[in-house]
């Protein structure tokens, strides 16, 4: 597959709400996961970056989503995603986040997430 093919499909896994499933099916081994922010803003391997969004699950009421992407340069792509939201104890909010995957072999090799204001 190609970027622009693991791109694709990623986008569609995501629009259809299937975030766990886009991961399992494209993180590498050792997929680096950074975050902008947070107590663990880098994690490493698919058990911590499935740890990581299942603790997100588990903390964050989702009302809805809309996934914007993919654009592809190389081996990389971003995708945007706009969450509304409602953190466990807070209140409602809008979510504006960027992802940067980075593609080796196939597989995800490194995401990085960046929030907007």
């Amino acid at each position: 597959m190609t970027t622009q093919d693991i791109a694709n499909d990623l986008v569609e896994l995501c629009k259809e709400g299937k975030f766990a499933e886009s991961g399992e099916k494209y993180w590498a081994q050792d997929v680096l996961s950074v975050e902008a922010m947070g107590d663990q803003r880098e994690s490493r391997g698919i058990a911590a970056a499935r740890g990581k969004g299942e603790w997100w699950a588990a903390n964050h009421e989702v009302h809805g989503v809309v996934v914007e992407g993919p654009y592809v340069n190389g081996d990389q792509f971003v995708v945007r995603f706009k969450m509304d939201m409602t953190p466990k104890g807070g209140q409602r909010t809008t979510m504006d986040e960027m992802a940067v995957y980075t593609i080796k072999g196939g597989k995800i090799a490194e995401e990085r997430f960046f929030y907007g204001g």
